[in-house]
């Protein structure tokens, strides 16, 4: 049951399908994964860090989305360890959290990864921590050509295990000289690796987490109006350099869902996933060494709020009366009546 905190209006905000690709459901998972995370934060610059796959291979990931996924995952994550732990560059292993996304704004398919990544590293014999320049961290056109080789490395190991599966006019790549042939050209053109500005401080990576981290193909926020045949979303229109990028665009019923089902992941896929020092189960103790490294050992607990500070629960959707914030004041299970009721104008309505 919901309250509006402005206005007398309470209505009853059902749960969802507990899918990971429903935009309701993923809110209190992604609450739950950001306090989890939270005491993993270092007080250093931290750096985002996009790896984009070629149009061309996203057209045969939407056939083999485990292996081409996986393999974007890996491969990026094995770029930046590699380029990092180079003396000539950071000389240093670093920890990386990485998220999967696979949608445009347009529903579009576009394949990319955003990774989080701490200004630095353990040392090699892991005696000190090694800082990144301020606001650099490592070179673009580098980690491009070596994801570039690795990925391609990868498509081919998975080509000859026959891990890969082409339709229609693609056919033909499952031929091995002809999917060589096909990869050719992916070696010679620029594959887009791009890193934004350093955030403002931890606090500011775990705000830019908690969006895109549970974010799914389309939010409902963004959703205008739908009938049986039509329906209508907002979009961000990235050719437009200046000025409102919104738009909106309108799909017939079934090319919207045929857009969406395309960001559907496989059973068990891992979107989320965390290398180097933020990996597996000794990732406590190397952040609790790096924190007594950069003399913060009690960092976490100085940041953490207490638990009487928690935030109520709260809905996304603003009041239908007067768009005030929606406060969840009661959960109930299925088949149980609330206690909670909502005024007999607004349960006539």
């Amino acid at each position: 049951m919901a309250a509006c905190t402005k206005c007398n209006h309470q209505h009853i905000a059902y749960n969802s399908c507990k899918n990971r690709h429903c935009p309701k459901c993923q809110a209190p998972a992604a609450r739950d994964w950001m306090a989890a995370r939270a005491e993993d934060l270092l007080p250093v610059e931290y750096f985002h860090v996009v790896f984009t796959l070629p149009a061309e291979i996203a057209r045969i990931a939407l056939w083999n989305k485990r292996s081409i996924y996986g393999l974007l995952s890996k491969a990026s994550a094995q770029t930046v360890a590699t380029i990092a732990a180079d003396p000539k560059r950071l000389g240093a292993r670093v920890g990386m959290t990485s998220v999967l996304h696979t949608w445009g704004s347009a529903l579009t398919h576009h394949p990319h990864i955003h990774m989080i990544v701490p200004g630095g590293g353990l040392s090699m014999d892991g005696t000190r921590w090694v800082a990144c320049k301020p606001g650099f961290f490592l070179h673009v056109r580098v980690l491009s050509r070596l994801f570039r080789r690795l990925f391609l490395e990868g498509l081919a190991a998975l080509h000859r295990a026959g891990q890969l599966r082409f339709f229609g006019e693609l056919t033909a790549l499952a031929v091995a000289d002809a999917f060589a042939e096909w990869l050719a050209p992916l070696r010679k053109i620029d594959w887009v690796v791009y890193a934004k500005p350093p955030f403002g401080g931890p606090e500011a990576v775990l705000a830019y987490l908690s969006r895109y981290t549970h974010r799914v193909a389309i939010s409902n926020h963004r959703l205008v109006n739908a009938d049986a045949g039509t329906v209508a979303f907002k979009w961000k229109d990235y050719r437009v350099k200046r000025g409102d990028r919104m738009r909106i665009m309108r799909l017939n019923t079934h090319e919207f869902i045929r857009r969406f089902m395309m960001h559907v992941l496989p059973d068990r896929f891992h979107r989320i996933r965390h290398y180097g020092f933020l990996a597996g189960a000794g990732r406590k103790e190397k952040v609790a060494q790096i924190r007594a490294l950069l003399g913060d050992i009690k960092s976490a607990e100085r940041d953490q709020p207490p638990a009487e500070a928690a935030p109520p629960l709260t809905l996304r959707e603003p009041c239908p009366c007067c768009g005030g914030l929606m406060r969840i004041v009661e959960t109930f299970r299925r088949g149980q009546t609330p206690r909670t009721r909502a005024p007999p104008r607004q349960q006539a309505a």
